[in-house]
């Protein structure tokens, strides 16, 4: 089984989160730490640890996620002035907690992509 992690609780509900969407495969809230006026994390409701766990079981779980962003970027009206996805994978890619999940980012003009 995989590991339990802060994510399984807010999708468990076991511990609050300004969910702004669900369904049975993902669900999707607001960052406590927002780094722009929009920012939303999408998580998958099954425990995937990291990019490097994906399997080819998980592509339908990857497809909704995508499917999920776009709404929420419409929803939140980012979809024409434009958002930024991303999806880190461990320590050196800046992932913090082991439930792999998508970074929904806009509102703003969000700059590059890497600093320098």
């Amino acid at each position: 089984m995989a590991e339990e992690t802060l994510f399984s609780k807010i999708i468990r509900k076991e511990i609050p989160a300004d969910i702004v969407y669900e369904d049975g495969i993902v669900t999707a809230f607001r960052d406590i730490s927002a780094q722009a006026p929009t920012h939303i994390l999408i998580i998958p409701n099954k425990v995937i640890p990291t990019v490097n766990d994906v399997t080819q079981e998980d592509e339908a779980v990857l497809g909704r996620l995508f499917t999920v962003a776009a709404k929420i970027a419409k929803d939140e009206g980012i979809s024409e002035s434009g958002y930024r996805l991303i999806i880190n994978c461990n320590k050196d890619g800046g992932q913090e907690v082991s439930h792999f999940h998508m970074h929904i980012l806009g509102g703003r003009p969000l700059g590059r992509m890497l600093a320098k």
